[in-house]
């Protein structure tokens, strides 16, 4: 069975966001909260990683893997530019359940990009998804912790019944809010294209938009 390594996330112990880095800097895949779902954490830099996302997932090749980053200084490694629009959307509303689809840079696997080009990402408004991010150093997976097209999970308890021993370790973070994941946009395009309606109001990002 999976490692499981329970967290407080008002009050995160590093001794156990330390075990959880080594895991993903080994290779491993864990399953950790984020302020929607539980996510599928790999080291995005780590392709034989990724590549275990997929089959855990049973998730199709072409479906590209959004990641979380620690903190804005990462972006710039990822991306080709940052659109205007980028810059008002990071501003307004990262952290938080909002993912922006950049050109992705040389140095992002095609993996990832599912051979598009482009990546998505966001920063979490979730204290342990955050940490683990800053403490990897490199992106961190963060597709949803199920297989494809099945619900998604809100608690550690969850996971292990759906995944088993399908990964290495889960932290448990106690219930996440489930609802709607994050609100998915492509801003390589002009106007930017809304690709998943989510936790993050269209309206209000419409606002925010015409302000720009």
């Amino acid at each position: 069975m999976p490692e499981v390594l329970k967290i407080d996330p008002r009050n995160p112990d590093e001794l156990m966001i330390a075990r959880a880095v080594e895991i993903l800097t080994e290779g491993g895949v864990i399953a950790y909260p984020t302020e929607t779902f539980y996510g599928l954490g790999a080291d995005g830099e780590n392709e034989e990683a990724i590549k275990k996302i997929f089959l855990i997932k049973k998730r199709d090749r072409k479906n590209p893997i959004p990641v979380i980053i620690g903190d804005e200084n990462s972006l710039r490694y990822l991306v080709a530019d940052i659109p205007e629009i980028g810059h008002a959307l990071i501003k307004n509303f990262w952290p938080g359940p909002l993912t922006l689809v950049f050109r992705a840079s040389q140095n992002v696997s095609p993996l990832l990009t599912a051979g598009t080009g482009k990546i998505g990402i966001r920063i979490s408004s979730h204290p342990i998804a955050t940490l683990l991010a800053r403490r990897l150093s490199h992106p961190l997976t963060a597709t949803s912790a199920n297989i494809s097209d099945a619900e998604e999970c809100t608690t550690a308890e969850e996971v292990l019944h759906h995944l088993g021993d399908r990964i290495d370790a889960v932290i448990d973070g106690g219930e996440t809010p489930g609802g709607k994941g994050s609100t998915i946009i492509d801003i390589t395009k002009t106007p930017p294209v809304f690709l998943r309606k989510g936790a993050i109001s269209v309206s209000k990002i419409k606002n925010t938009l015409k302000k720009i």
